[in-house]
This record gives structure tokens, sequence and C-alpha cells, in this order.
């Protein structure tokens, strides 16, 4: 077989995306902000988009404003008056009342026509009633939001500045406090602290041609202290090494580092961790009741002091939908309020139709803008019917959790809404994917409503969140002294005709973050 080129012909079909196809379905990905901010992008980039908001401010600048009255003689001089402004191009009446009043002679001003400067800088007025209130403020509940939390590192930066350091002292505190994680806990010896830090000034000796021998370096003691100083700041148990010494530091800040539950952290904490209350008491000389009540105490404590305050941030969820139930029926809101409502400018379309004003390149350009202003425009309501669309059937499926609670969530996958409404499961996935609804049971992730299901004896389908929600209601009203095992909870879901096996009451309840039945048990 000799080696070289040919050229073959074949026929066939294949399947390519385009670039609008691209950006169809990364609008359709996108939740309500980054949809708000993409549009207002495209609007800045072609001059063929214009907001709706624009021509009607324009439409309202043209009219004529009318007063309110009920006079005839009134609305008839107004009217006279409209159409003077408008059709009249003598010279005004001065004769008349309202024009001396509308003259450019100016008035004399009476001693009671003057201001009261210091009532009105004044920063508070009093009202009829007496109450008095800020002048110059108004009430916006939506404005009366939280603002966003300072940061653990700030926190603790903040409180280093109100001690008494020395700069060296303070140098080391900030190399701990640069050690810490999210949950505050220190992720770092005091040698690798010290190892760190020295490494930093050789490095710097070095840089200035310094003899490396003869140097400040740090010493484990001085980062024992710095340590210890960390660990005395806010909030308590901040700088521990482990758990056990987050929950001793927070006992040492509460004065509460001599009692019982103290001692059982500091002396038995792996079996106090295993809830083997009978072994303690033995060891200890006390009852099984009384170290079940020191470790309530235990219970209390935070075992991530700072998982709170780490992240410095506050979300907001903006719901991309809003479900209402109106006369007995849900209905589904598109919530695109402060959505900027887009289409094509006429003015420019009137510009595009003159062609021979273009030459070849200005053609392209203009032609190829007006058709993306109207792909986009277009795009923009197809997004809104898909949503609609996904969103109406999953109310529909799921009337009985909005009726009665989440025991009653049906099952449901991607397919059967793409095979419900004739879309693509990957449609249906974009269109779920970070999307939130505002429902009459609260803001929920489009995906709270997607789940596995279990078969009951009926025949019929139970969600899984809905099985988890019973369990979860089940332990909540359970004999403390006498728990619900496992078993005991199959037994439960069987009599009410759900099918399930011991090992996925287990899976459920892990996941919804509930001990066995031993660690659940009072004595």
């Amino acid at each position: 077989m000799r080696a070289g080129l040919s050229q073959t012909a074949r026929l066939g079909q294949e399947l390519k995306i385009n670039p609008r196809l691209y950006q169809a379905m990364d609008m359709l990905y996108m939740p309500l902000l980054d949809l708000q901010a993409h549009l207002k992008t495209e609007l800045e980039i072609n001059p063929f988009l214009e907001l709706d908001e624009e021509m009607d401010e324009l439409d309202h600048e043209d009219e004529v404003d009318l007063p309110e009255s009920t006079d005839d003689a009134d609305t008839d001089r107004v009217a006279e008056l409209g159409e003077e402004q408008v059709d009249s191009t003598d010279e005004p009446d001065r004769d008349s009342s309202d024009d001396i009043l509308a003259s450019d002679t100016p008035l004399e001003a009476t001693p009671d026509d003057e201001p009261d400067w210091d009532t009105l800088l004044d920063d508070n007025y009093e009202k009829e009633n007496g109450s008095t209130e800020p002048a110059q403020e108004t009430y916006d509940p939506f404005e009366r939001v939280a603002g966003s939390a300072a940061s653990l590192l700030d926190s603790l930066r903040d409180q280093l500045e109100y001690l008494d350091l020395t700069p060296r002292q303070r140098v080391i505190a900030d190399e701990v406090l640069g050690n810490l994680d999210e949950d505050g806990f220190l992720v770092a010896t005091a040698g690798e602290i010290v190892e760190s830090l020295n490494a930093t000034i050789r490095r710097a000796a070095e840089a200035m041609d310094r003899d490396t021998d003869d140097l400040p370096y740090y010493t484990a003691a001085e980062a024992d202290a710095a340590i210890v100083l960390v660990q005395g700041l806010e909030p308590a148990g901040v700088a521990a090494r482990n758990l056990r010494e987050c929950l001793l530091l927070q006992f040492k800040a509460r004065g509460d580092q001599d009692t019982l539950a103290a001692r059982l952290v500091r002396d038995f904490f792996d079996e106090l961790a295993a809830h083997r209350w009978n072994d303690l008491a033995k060891r200890i000389g006390i009852t099984p009741q009384e170290v079940q009540t020191a470790s309530d105490a235990v219970a209390k404590l935070n075992p991530k002091p700072t998982g709170a305050e780490s992240s410095g941030r506050t979300e907001y969820i903006t719901p991309d939908f809003v479900v209402e139930k109106v006369s007995g029926e849900y209905l589904v809101f598109i919530n695109d309020a402060n959505l900027p409502r887009v289409r094509v400018s006429k003015i420019y379309q009137e510009m595009a139709r003159d062609k021979k004003k273009f030459d070849a390149e200005q053609k392209d350009f203009v032609a190829g803008k007006l058709n993306a202003a109207q792909w986009l425009v277009s795009a923009i309501e197809q997004r809104r019917q898909t949503m609609l669309k996904v969103m109406s059937f999953i109310v529909e499926r799921q009337r009985d959790f909005f009726e009665k609670g989440v025991q009653l969530l049906r099952p449901l996958t991607l397919r059967e809404v793409a095979d419900a409404i004739g879309m693509h499961e990957s449609t249906i996935s974009r269109v779920t994917n970070d999307k939130y609804a505002q429902t009459p049971r609260g803001v929920l992730p489009l995906k709270f409503f997607f789940s596995s299901g279990l078969a009951t004896v009926d025949g019929d389908d139970v969600s899984a969140r809905g099985i988890k929600a019973t369990i979860e209601s089940m332990v909540k009203n359970e004999d403390l002294f006498n728990p619900l095992t496992d078993q005991a909870i199959v037994e439960r879901l069987e009599a009410e005709g759900i099918q399930i096996a011991r090992r996925t009451v287990a899976k459920y309840r892990d996941q919804l973050g509930v001990r066995s039945a031993r660690m659940r048990k009072r004595v």
C-alpha cells in the first residue's frame, strides 16, 4: 500500500451550535441578577437596543400637566392656556391677572415672609401631636438591611490595637492570626510559626547583604506567649489547636474551669464524646444522671465559635419566581420588575433602512447589530416563556406540598419535567440551576422540588425529602428515655405504607444530622 494524499467526497449530517445558540443557553442559565448585568452591557455596546422606560419618559415630557380641579371655568382656562402654548405665537395678554402673577416683576417681601432659618436648619421638627422626627428623612424599608459583618481577622486585629504590645509582640501575634482557619482554629504549631518568621527575617537580611548569624530571631517561647495572647481575645475559643482546647477556653472565659463539665472535657474527653455515662459515673463516683447533666452543659458550648463570623459576608437571595395563591389557585410570576425592558430602537431602524448612506463595511456592522438586537429581544421572551412553563409544571406537580407541607412533597426528576413540557433535559437543568422561588412556604431553590422517590404499598411514590421530614418529626417527638432505633423507624414507616430499608433510614438520619438511638438516650 502506497502512502500519499488523496481527496474524497462524503455526504453527511452533523449538528453545529452557532454562537447565538450558545448565548441563548447562557441566558437561560443566568440567575436574575446576572441577566440584569448582561442586559445592561448589551445596552451599552449595541445602539439598536433601547429601554422602554426611556421612551415612556420622553412621551410624558411632551404632555401638558393639567391641575386637578372640579371647576369647569378653571378647566376651560387651563385648556385655553394649553392651546396657546402649543398653537399661538402672539404675545401674551399682559392685562390678565394670570400674566401679572407670572410676570418678571418681583414682589416686595414683607417681614412676615422672611423664613425662620433657625427652624429650617434644625435637625428635628415638632409635629402637631407633639412627637418629633428627624427632618428631611424618609423611611425606606428596602434600605434597612443588614450590612456586611466584619471578618474574623479584622475583629481580632482591632482587639490587638487596644493591647499594649511591643512591635516584636505585634508581629508574632499577627503571624498567629494568619494561621487561623475559617473556624478560628490554629492550624500551625509554635515551631512552624517561629520557622516561618525566622525564614522571612533571614531572606530580608540576605537581600540587604547582611550577616545572618546575628539576627533577632524569634523563639518558641515567644510563639507560645503569642498563642496564649490570641486565645484571650474574643470570641472565646479562638486559636485553639483542637476541639478539647476550644471547649476548655470557653469554660475559662466563663469562669467555669473548675466545674464538673470542664473536668469531663479535660480528663475524660473521649469517654464523654462516646456518651459512656455509666462508665464515667463509676470512675468519678457520681450518678449517671449527674454525668449527663454535665454533658448537657458541654453541649451548649460552640464547637466552632467563630464559624458564623469568619466569612464577613451577608448573602442576599433575589428570587427569580414568585408563587402566590389567588382564589384557591397557585399562580406563577417571573420576578423581573427590575430587569431592563429592552426593545429594538425605531429610530435606528429607520436609519438602517436607507442603505445608500452606508458603505460595505458599515452595512455589515449595521446588519450585525440589528440582527443581534432583534435576536436578543426574542431570546429574552423565549427565556421567560420557558421558565414559566417549567415553574408552572413544578407548582402543579407539588400542589400538595404547598397545601400541607414537606411530608407530601412528591418525587420529581428533570426527565419528567422535560417530557411533560416537550424540552430537553439539559434545558430544564439550566432553568433550575441557581434559581430561587418565593413561595407561601418560604424562599426555596428550585432544586428543592426535585428528589428521588420510594414506592408505597398503594403503588404511589413519596419523595425522599418528604421521608426525611417524616423521620425528623418522629425523632423530635420520641420518648427521650426510649428513643427510636432505625428498625423502629422502619416499622413505623411501613405502618404508613412506605417501603424502606433500614440502611436507607440510617443514611437519611446521618444526612439530617441525627445521632443514633444510643447517643440520643437519656438516663
